[in-house]
């Protein structure tokens, strides 16, 4: 048994089950992978995949119990190394975060900039993705952190706290007729097409939800990942807006109004996500804390430890 072997079929289930692709991924041979994995299977007595023909189908019940327990080695394994490097070099390092488009163009650049002044020889990466490829990207070990609003929380893998909460806002071309209301209501929205978020992306449901709590149906006439992009096609008339009020800058989208949306749409939660068992680095807690103040190092280690009151949510922060 070595650990070449667990890392042969923990990423052979990270491919779906197929070899070849799992091959690709470590940088060798399929007939390599599959006699590694039968060699394994020899050694405990046990097969892992139910096979048809000379094809993985699935993982047999002893298959998911072996499975478990090599995710949790080889997260070890990974932990050791951190904790070597912590100690040899704990100024330097890596550090990935994985999060979505409105995160990393809004909430994240004043955090990062301090966090660059602070810890200058860390390597910060950020990788973009949907909130639940950024659960998964945490789940494999590919990001230390993942910040998102959405999904985050689904995942058992995943050990998620509060950052901070948030609202939606509309927003309109100057001139438009929403803004003689002294307070517009959902209902004032409803006729009018709608540009705002993809369905899985910064709070979409809770816009959607608050719709249809008020029996009112709406024409959603274009939908997108980037605020920047919504707020464009508002600017071209194209409808009435809807996106995170941190993303409308009065300066810079000087050709557009808010309305505040606070009483339309209920409070947005963005989360942050670690993987369960995980060593984290000491610039990782203090990255965590310029994003989130009230996640000090010590609730971090009690919710990694399985206190759950450490990730309340009245512990977020609101902007």
């Amino acid at each position: 048994m070595n650990l070449q072997q667990l890392r042969y079929v923990r990423e052979t289930v990270r491919q779906g089950l197929n070899l070849t692709e799992a091959a690709n991924a470590l940088y060798t041979s399929q007939p390599g992978v599959s006699k590694q994995i039968r060699e394994f299977e020899d050694e405990l007595g046990v097969t892992i995949f139910e096979r048809r023909g000379k094809r993985f189908v699935g993982l047999t019940e002893p298959g998911k119990r072996i499975l478990e327990i090599v995710e949790r080695v080889l997260q070890d394994v990974e932990n050791l190394r951190r904790v070597g490097t912590e100690y040899a070099s704990e100024d330097a390092g890596r550090l990935t975060i994985a999060t979505t488009h409105t995160q990393a163009r809004y909430a994240l650049p004043p955090v990062v900039a301090e966090f660059r002044k602070r810890y200058p020889k860390v390597q910060l990466h950020l990788q973009q993705g949907n909130p639940r490829s950024v659960a998964q990207m945490v789940i494999r070990g590919e990001a230390d952190l993942g910040i998102a609003t959405e999904a985050l929380d689904q995942f058992p893998e995943l050990v998620t706290l509060p950052g901070y909460q948030w609202r939606h806002c509309v927003v309109v071309p100057a001139g438009h007729p929403l803004l003689g209301l002294p307070q517009p209501a959902l209902s004032d929205l409803a006729p009018y097409p709608i540009v705002t978020y993809s369905p899985e992306f910064t709070g979409r449901s809770h816009v959607d939800a608050a719709f249809a709590a008020r029996g009112l149906s709406i024409d959603v006439v274009l939908t997108a990942i980037d605020s920047d992009v919504i707020k464009t096609y508002v600017e071209l008339g194209m409808g009435v807006g809807i996106i995170a009020a941190m993303a409308f800058d009065a300066e810079r989208d000087r050709n557009l109004r808010m309305i505040d949306g606070t009483h339309l749409f209920r409070v947005n939660t963005t989360r942050l996500a670690l993987r369960r068992g995980a060593f984290l680095r000491g610039f990782t807690f203090e990255f965590i804390e310029r994003f989130a103040p009230h996640l000090r190092r010590k609730a971090v280690e009690q919710a990694l430890a399985g206190d759950a009151s450490a990730g309340a949510d009245e512990g977020a922060y609101q902007i």
